[in-house]
């Protein structure tokens, strides 16, 4: 059973799902901070970053568990097993995770498994990707006027080799639409939201690294996102209304870097 405890030291014997957040250790929770400073044993994924472990205590084993590019470097069962095997030898646990555990983070197959072997654990939130994004871009992810709704969804599935479509459907025109992990399928997905009943002129921003110094972007109109290159991951995709400043800033667009690199071919022809 999930504890509620207001200790600011983990407690030996159970296990702390912990959200790392988008990367920057000054946007780790207090909770977070104190359970990695005061644990036995840190399991982590793959995208929680150098900075953040470094805020470890001396006593705590850290151990990398994640997963990148579908080839895992430990089985799903086999950090099931690491986190029981922690806790019943009396240890203290912080399963770390990228962003918010309960965001696609695989945090109920991990949790059915703590619940199973009855070890006590805590769910600690961290900052979501998504959340962090908005903040990076200055932009808001709902707006009274023109988004009223959220929705996240993720273009990894269970199944590689037969992806299910992202979107199936009537796509709400007065939505941001938060994609997780979009992969690099853009003239897929771009067809998804047309089928969808988005309008062409629908803005998108491809986002990667949000909140880190590696952070980039690049926004574009829904008819040109089949051309996007996403940057390296982890990427998120938003898509909506709210993302109109994006479109309309100087230099932020597929548009606006089409047009100067017309200008400067046209101006490498007059010197020629």
């Amino acid at each position: 059973m999930p504890t509620h405890s207001t200790q600011t030291a983990a407690t030996p014997g159970n296990v702390y799902l912990v959200g790392a957040g988008p990367g920057a250790p000054d946007l780790l929770t207090v909770r977070a901070l104190r359970l990695l400073e005061s644990c036995d044993l840190v399991l982590h994924d793959d995208l929680v970053p150098d900075e953040v472990l470094a805020l470890a205590g001396p006593q705590a084993e850290i151990v990398s568990v994640g997963k990148r590019c579908g080839k895992p470097r430990i089985t799903q069962q086999g950090i099931h097993e690491l986190m029981i095997e922690g806790a019943r030898a009396n240890r203290s646990v912080v399963r770390l995770k990228s962003g918010d555990p309960l965001v696609f983070g695989r945090a109920g197959e991990e949790l059915a498994a703590l619940r199973e072997a009855s070890v006590p654990f805590e769910i600690v939130p961290g900052v979501t990707a998504a959340f962090a994004a908005g903040a990076a871009l200055g932009l808001p992810l709902t707006d009274r006027t023109s988004a009223s709704k959220l929705i996240f969804a993720t273009g990894h599935h269970a199944s590689s080799k037969d992806p299910a479509p992202v979107f199936e459907g009537a796509i709400p025109q007065d939505a941001t639409l938060i994609l997780y992990m979009p992969g690099r399928d853009m003239e897929r997905l771009a067809q998804e939201l047309r089928d969808g009943g988005l309008p062409p002129d629908t803005p998108c921003c491809a986002i990667s690294h949000a909140a880190t110094p590696e952070q980039n972007y690049v926004s574009c109109r829904l008819h040109e996102l089949e051309h996007l290159t996403p940057g390296t991951a982890p990427v998120l995709l938003l898509v909506g209304r709210a993302m109109e400043p994006m479109i309309a800033g100087p230099g932020n667009s597929l548009e606006a870097d089409a047009l100067l690199d017309e200008v400067i071919d046209r101006a490498a022809t007059m010197l020629e």
